[in-house]
């Protein structure tokens, strides 16, 4: 299921019918942390090159208390995929922008458990499908280095030169949603 923006539960068709896709709640930040932290150390070499102390860094503000306070920060959704009881991707929207058309995906992360069992796209489908409900006609990202591929096969299309983020190089990335 996904909400609409009136909060109102309507259909969502993920990848498995046993997916359940949903808001996230503070009760879901430590299996968040978790599933953040385990797809940056394990999934993420190619941007971290192992480097113990960029993890740390990438990691700092994926802790449960983190999370917490980014949920509660006005126009940012946090989403969860709930397979086989187990929390299999965390994603997050932002900088909704329904006036200019906008809304950013920041996060869509999945548990090395989960990896290429489709759980990832069901995810992005899902914030793409709720970018939609909010009014966005275009989406943006910044992907990591290891997701570019990902998010090309997904339609997704390069939106400027490579930048120098917080912790890692970015690689912006637009994609119209119109149906």
């Amino acid at each position: 299921m996904i909400q609409n923006k009136r909060g109102i539960s309507q259909a969502f068709s993920p990848a498995r019918t046993e997916d359940i896709l949903r808001r996230a709640t503070p009760f879901d930040v430590f299996d968040m942390s978790q599933v953040l932290v385990r797809s940056i150390s394990d999934l993420c070499g190619a941007d971290h090159g192992g480097d113990k102390e960029a993890i740390a860094r990438w990691c700092a503000n994926k802790t449960p208390g983190a999370l917490r306070d980014q949920m509660t920060a006005e126009g940012s959704e946090f989403w969860i995929l709930i397979r086989a009881g187990q929390t299999a991707a965390v994603g997050a929207l932002s900088d909704l922008d329904p006036a200019g058309g906008t809304g950013r995906i920041t996060l869509n992360y999945v548990d090395p458990g989960f990896r290429g069992t489709g759980a990832s796209t069901a995810m992005l489908a899902g914030l793409e499908d709720r970018l939609r409900a909010l009014g966005a006609t275009d989406g943006v990202l910044t992907s990591t280095a290891t997701a570019r591929e990902f998010y090309d096969r997904r339609g997704w299309q390069p939106a400027g030169p490579a930048r120098r983020g917080r912790w890692i190089l970015g690689y912006p990335m637009r994609k119209s949603l119109h149906p």
